[in-house]
Formats: structure tokens, sequence, C-alpha cells
């Protein structure tokens, strides 16, 4: 029975990932008790055996079965997995990293967690030292815990990363390195097989990989999900329009206009690039100017990152100007780096935006505590994948998620009609 103890599924977290692996894991556990509910409920009545028999029956073909002895855990009741591995994570004075699988994990398939942009203080050493860690800490970690579990003996591994790290340098401009694809051939060479993350900054580094399948998840329902809550979507009572914030994020605000039958506009502006930008009042715009109309309106912004925010803070200012009645934006992977949080807190007590909806992909502990962010969790999403990749599933209604969309607006819309009556 793949959805009960034993399972070949394992979860190794790094240091930084850990906090997001915790929230995984808290799904997976949901998901396959109710999975082999349903099953056991199935399978009893299809072949007319009593639910107690039939668990029993289940434990004693995973006992037969085992390597050991016999598995843990009782004979007569559901045994829950123990996906997370215990290893242990040693940072050396000189920042050298050091891991160590405390268990065995040959023939099973990892998947390795990482959050390179969390930048929280940290546990290491067994509690005996608290460190922030950089981008490039997180990196170097994921690469040692890698080849950790590679020499374990595991059967494959797959790399959940909510933030591909150095997604930004994706493009060669002149004498400059392809970072993201650098690093897509490391992994490579390190024998992962897959990676999972939020809304990669660039469908380019897609076509980096010799071997290595990417696995691109989006936050829109999610997204939608909490926006639903905060604005009328179905246009009764305020009036929405979807504002991609360049000419970069386009695709991005154009699925959302579509999927929620919203007109679409855009922000154009025009970069001085001899500038490189140090925090969110340094930004290399020199104009803004808008393809479309926001007076009146409530203006819905989408990106992929937000870094120290200055372009969106241009951004919203410049739509209020131009008579938007609200601004509400939505990041998957919310940064917020340098001072960003400070100039936000400052921006909202001005009146600039409304809300910012953003994931919990990146643990940004300082942001949940802001009257004027709403996290919404996609560790869900993740844990649906990862169950899916693991058993030979479909991923394609999680990958193009406009049908679900779609029925959450139609279902909004039905509840206003139902709310008239």
């Amino acid at each position: 029975m793949p959805y009960s103890e034993p399972t070949n599924l394992a979860i190794v977290a790094c240091p930084g990932g850990e906090a997001f692996a915790d929230e995984v894991i808290t799904h997976l556990r949901h998901m396959y008790k109710h999975r082999f509910t349903l099953k056991n409920d199935v399978i009893s009545k299809r072949y007319e055996i009593d639910k107690n028999e039939l668990i029993k029956k289940i434990n004693f073909e995973s006992d037969v079965n085992t390597s050991d002895v016999c598995m843990r855990g009782a004979t007569d009741k559901y045994r829950p997995p123990v996906f997370k591995v215990d290893a242990k994570f040693t940072y050396f004075m000189n920042g050298e990293f050091k891991t160590e699988l405390n268990e065995c994990i040959r023939g099973k398939e990892v998947f390795i967690f990482q959050d390179v942009e969390n930048h929280e203080v940290l546990s290491l050493n067994e509690g005996k030292n608290k460190i922030s860690l950089s981008v490039n800490d997180h990196v170097m970690s994921l690469l040692v815990t890698i080849d950790a579990v590679r020499q374990a003996g595991a059967a494959s591994i797959t790399l959940v990363l909510p933030v591909y790290p150095y997604s930004r340098q994706h493009k060669k401009k002149g004498r400059e390195g392809l970072t993201a694809s650098m690093l897509g051939h490391v992994y490579e060479m390190l024998g992962v097989k897959r990676i999972i993350t939020l809304d990669i900054h660039s469908r380019e580094i897609v076509n980096a990989f010799n071997s290595i399948s990417l696995e691109n998840l989006h936050a829109s329902y999610q997204i939608i999900r909490e926006l639903a809550k905060i604005v009328d979507l179905t246009g009764k009572t305020e009036d929405l329009v979807v504002v991609s914030p360049d000419t970069g994020a386009i695709d991005r605000n154009k699925f959302y206009a579509s999927g929620l039958k919203l007109p679409l506009a855009m922000i154009y502006k025009e970069r001085d690039y001899s500038i490189v930008t140090q925090d969110a009042n340094s930004t290399n715009i020199k104009a803004i100017k808008l393809l479309g109309d926001v007076k009146g309106k409530v203006a819905f912004l989408a990106d992929d990152m937000l870094g120290t925010g200055g372009t969106l803070l241009k951004a919203m200012k410049f739509l209020k100007e131009q008579g938007a009645t609200k601004v509400i934006c939505a990041i998957s992977l919310p940064f917020f780096t340098g001072n960003a949080i400070e100039l936000f807190d400052q921006a909202y007590k001005d009146g600039l935006f409304y809300k910012i909806i953003g994931t919990n992909a990146v643990y940004h502990e300082e942001l949940l505590t802001k009257e004027w962010y709403i996290s919404t969790n996609v560790s869900g999403l993740f844990a649906n994948v990862i169950t899916r990749v693991h058993h030979n599933q479909s991923l394609s209604d999680l990958l193009d998620n406009r049908n679900i969309i779609e029925k959450l607006v139609k279902h909004d819309a039905s509840t206003e009609d139902d709310d008239e009556v």
C-alpha cells in the first residue's frame, strides 16, 4: 500500500528550507491519511472485507515485504509514513558546511528542500550558533546536501526550490556569466533528476538543462482566492482592472485578466541602464507611461518577485496619480530585501496601496506582522505535486490551473447572486 508506512518518499530539509518543508509535510500527512482511508473504504466494499481486517492485511503484507524484521507501528491501525529524514547540518566558522544523514535512505526517492531567500536567524550546530545566511551560503548548503544524499544511495533526487537561485542572471548581455544555467549544470552533475520551483523568473532557464525536468508551479489560484476576500471580482460594487507593472510581466498579468475576464492595462517604464540600483530609492526608472485606464477603478498588479521594491513603489504612486481608487499587488516571491519593509510601511501610511498578497514560499517573519500584507499558503500545492511525482501521476491540472480559477470566479459570482435573493 503506497499511502502508509513503509514509503519510499523521503524529505531532507536544509536549514533554510526547514520551515517550508515542515508545512509541506503537514499537508502530505493529511493527504496520505485521506487516500489510505478512501482506498480502504472502496476496497473493503468491493471485496466485502471488514475495514479493520483489511488494515491488518495491509500491515501484514508490509511486515512480510520489508527488509527489516517488521515495520514500526500497530498491526491493526493505519501507520502514518515518516517523511522527514533525520539529518545533521554543521556550519564551520570559516564558512564551510557539512551535511550528515542519520538514517538510511538507500533506494528512496529523496526531495531536498531549500529556501535560498530565507534570511531569518537560523539555529545551527545543534542550537549552539544563531546565524543569518546569505543566498550563497544557502546554495552551498544545498550542494553539500545533494552530495550527501547522492553518496547515501538515494534512488533519485528532486530539488524543491520555491526560489530558483540566481534566476535573474539568465540573459547574456555582454561579458558576463549565465549563472542560472551554470547552477543547473552543477545540479545535473550531482545527479539531480527534477526541480520543483515557483514562478521561475524566466522560461529561458528551463532550456538550460540537458536531463533535469523542471516543474514550474504557479500561485495564481491561491492569490485569486485571497483577492476575492478583499475585492469584488464580479464588478458589481467595484470596477477592477489588471495592470502589468512592466513589459516583462505582461504574460503573467494577461493570464489574470483573461482568467478573471477583466481589462488589461500596462505601465511602460523608460529606464537608464547605466544606473545600478542599490536600494528602493535608487531606481533606474526615468519616466512612466500608462497604456490603458485606471481612473475610478481598483488596480491589481501581479509580479513574480519583489526585491528592494523600488519599481513597485513607483508604479503604485503612478497609478494613484492616474486616479486608481485602490492598488492591490500580488507577489509570488516576496523577498523584501534591504529596507523595503520600512519603505512599504511609509507608502501604506501615505495611501499609495491597499494590500500586498504574497506567498509563504519565502520565509519572512516580519512581513506577517504587517497590516498591509496578506500571506497565502502554497505548501499544499507543493505537497500535491510531490505526491503525484512520487506516484507517477499527471501534473497537468496543477501546472495549468485555469479551470480551477474559472470555477472559483463562477462560485463567487453565484454567491453574490444568492446574497441578493
